[in-house]
């Protein structure tokens, strides 16, 4: 995979992505309002973050309907292509104003942050023209599809001196959290083998934006097992080594052109190994319910992979764990985490740096796949 140049007949033949004939943004500063609470000016819950959607797809209602249960923390705006799809997802979501261009939503001066919700091949050109606007960003995952843009990101973000948290919920689910903490109090004393499964048949049809990879970035893995990936790698020890091993492909489904297995075999850096089971054309009970399980030395972690249940060791008999399911995905945790890193003014858990350290695992996958 590699950067390739975006032509205009490119962006208005996919019907998403940023209008052509887009002028040059100029970096604006915080409202004022905004940046005396950052220096602790006023109390932080004196007025909402102005937030604005770059794209109003499917993710986008995903995270306005998790939006919607933080109470007065965001307000939010939507912005598209489309001025009367804003609208509508304006009015779905009792959002604060529509635009009918994402050039529009950056020069207004009232929005402190922005989230891009677009297809990948979009995230780095979407994302440095928000920085050099002077908002902050919420960059959906897989974030970019190539290291050069995750550096070139990097350096915009440096030089405008705002946050850029990459959207990766997975990292802020109850189930990671649980496991991170149960992995750190021993329960299972030194990590010996890991086992993450993560199967359903879940095809896309013909028009679906992933089934062409210059707009994803990649196959099915790459643009959403990246989630699984960061979760085996968050849990305390860290990916050392991996390879990627993949099926035969089958025939196109449904339309769905799209590679939709992978098997993931790793180490640890602490000589623990592991292995992903990823497909999106295996049947499954509940359309995706299945256990992945650590072992250990002392014991052995048992989860349900969508984080619903989770069993460990106790003294006499298993614990039986509900992580929690209210913010089951993560969304609400990792919005809390922006409003924090923009507040405080500093760097939310799900950095450019860590996403960068899992698309170097992504990188090693594809490298070394047989």
């Amino acid at each position: 995979m590699h950067v390739r140049a975006r032509s205009e007949q490119d962006r208005s033949s996919a019907g998403i992505g940023p209008e052509p004939g887009r002028r040059q943004l100029s970096r604006k500063p915080l409202r004022p309002a905004l940046r005396r609470r950052m220096q602790g000016v006023v109390p932080p819950t004196t007025q909402p973050i102005q937030l604005a959607f770059l794209g109003c797809g499917f993710i986008t209602s995903v995270h306005s309907r998790q939006l919607a249960r933080l109470g007065d923390e965001f307000v939010a705006g939507y912005a598209s292509r489309d001025l009367q799809r804003a609208k509508d997802y304006c009015r779905r979501f009792a959002g604060s104003r529509a635009y009918g261009s994402y050039a529009a939503a950056l020069e207004d001066e009232d929005v402190d942050a922005v989230v891009v919700a677009v297809p990948p091949r979009w995230h780095a050109e979407l994302t440095v023209a928000a920085l050099e606007a002077g908002k902050h960003v919420l960059v959906e995952k897989p974030a970019f599809p190539t290291r050069a843009e995750y550096e070139l990101v990097r350096a915009a973000r440096d030089d405008a001196g705002r946050v850029v948290c990459v959207g990766e919920n997975d990292h802020y689910k109850p189930l990671a959290v649980t496991l991170r903490r149960l992995l750190a109090d021993g329960v299972i004393g030194d990590l010996v083998l890991a086992q993450f499964t993560s199967v359903a048949d879940r095809p896309k049809p013909a028009d679906d934006w992933r089934n062409d990879e210059t707009l994803a970035g990649g196959d099915a893995f790459f643009e959403e097992g990246i989630h699984w990936l960061h979760l085996a790698d968050s849990l305390g020890p860290r990916i050392a080594e991996v390879h990627g091993y993949r099926p035969a492909p089958a025939a196109a489904r449904d339309g769905d052109r799209r590679l939709r297995s992978m098997l993931v075999a790793f180490t640890y850096d602490t000589g623990a190994a592991g292995a992903l089971y990823y497909s999106r054309e295996i049947p499954s009970v509940l359309r995706g319910l299945r256990w992945s399980k650590l072992y250990g030395r002392r014991g052995v972690i048992t989860f349900e992979s969508n984080g619903t249940i989770v069993a460990a060791p106790g003294r006499r008999t298993p614990r039986l764990i509900a992580p929690g399911l209210a913010d089951i995905r993560g969304y609400r945790a990792m919005y809390a985490d922006f409003a924090r890193a923009i507040r405080d003014g500093g760097s939310p858990e799900m950095s450019l740096e860590r996403a960068l350290a899992d698309h170097a695992l992504m990188e090693q996958v594809y490298d070394r796949q047989d």
